[in-house]
């Protein structure tokens, strides 16, 4: 069983440093983890057939195995897509508005991460990819929680973002993906508002409507 309090916890406490991470240390991170992908392919693959050959006993559509379906092409898109991310600019420090009090004071609106994100999708391994760069580049640490359809895949992606946060001694659990395909992780996750900032639904009607009825 995932003590799903216990993943909040440890992500907030993470949050608490990826949040004043510097941009270098930031990208270099997703730029190991970009690599990590490539040189991993194999194992992410394997685990991608797999989740296939489940998705084809459970007479999933084309459409829908097309989207599970990972290959070189697709994970060589995923990891420059990851350096895409790193190259942008820093979202976190930005002054947005600044202006002057007659006393002489200067107050500035500046850009700060939100904390602790939550994010909930279905079909696309590549989204775990995706969300755990974006989170980290804006300096927010993540919960993911997959599709059952692409649990094993998004598992194998995810732990190449665990080697490059170890790797630059930041907090392994900036980056968490429940390992379960149990429908009631969802729900724990929807009533963890002591830890979880944020939760964004990446799906379908039922999905989005899941969420906003119980978040």
């Amino acid at each position: 069983m995932i003590d799903i309090k216990e993943v909040g916890f440890l992500a907030r406490v993470a949050s608490k440093e990826i949040g004043v991470a510097t941009s270098a240390i930031k990208n270099e991170v997703l730029k190991i983890a970009a690599d990590e992908i490539i040189r991993k392919t194999d194992e992410i693959l394997k685990a991608n057939h797999d989740d296939l050959l489940e998705g084809k006993k459970k007479d999933l559509s084309s459409a829908m195995l097309d989207r599970l379906m990972l290959n070189v092409q697709r994970l060589d898109e995923l990891s420059q897509s990851i350096i895409n991310i790193s190259n942008q600019n820093d979202p976190i420090g930005c002054v947005l508005s600044e202006w002057k009090q007659p006393i002489g004071l200067t107050i500035k609106k500046i850009t700060t991460p939100i904390g602790v994100i939550g994010v909930i999708y279905e079909s696309r391994p590549n989204v775990t990819g995706d969300a755990a760069a974006l989170c980290l580049k804006s300096g927010n640490s993540v919960i993911l929680r997959s599709g059952s359809d692409c649990l094993r895949s998004s598992i194998e992606i995810s732990k190449c973002f665990k080697t490059a946060l170890e790797k630059v001694k930041l907090p392994i659990h900036t980056i968490q993906l429940i390992p379960t395909s149990e429908r009631t992780a969802v729900s724990q996750m929807l009533g963890l508002s002591e830890y979880i900032d944020v939760i964004v639904p990446r799906g379908g009607k039922s999905l989005v409507s899941l969420v906003q009825e119980k978040a």
